[in-house]
């Protein structure tokens, strides 16, 4: 069973959430040839605080 994990922000609707799901699972069940139905998706959603680039975090780089 293959698996596609994406790590994303915590501010994601549902909606979002589900048409990610569905355009990773079709592009990859296209792609390999794998049915669908094989396919697992975890979405880990992050913390703008929690990550940090070139040490600072998400959080501040992106205060507008």
């Amino acid at each position: 069973m293959p698996v596609i994990t994406i790590d994303g922000p915590a501010n994601l609707s549902k909606e979002t959430k589900a048409k990610l799901i569905v355009n990773l699972t079709n592009a990859a069940s296209e792609t390999l040839n794998i049915p669908k139905q094989a396919f697992t998706i975890i979405i880990r959603e992050n913390n703008a605080d929690n990550i940090g680039t070139g040490g600072v975090q998400l959080s501040e780089l992106h205060k507008a």
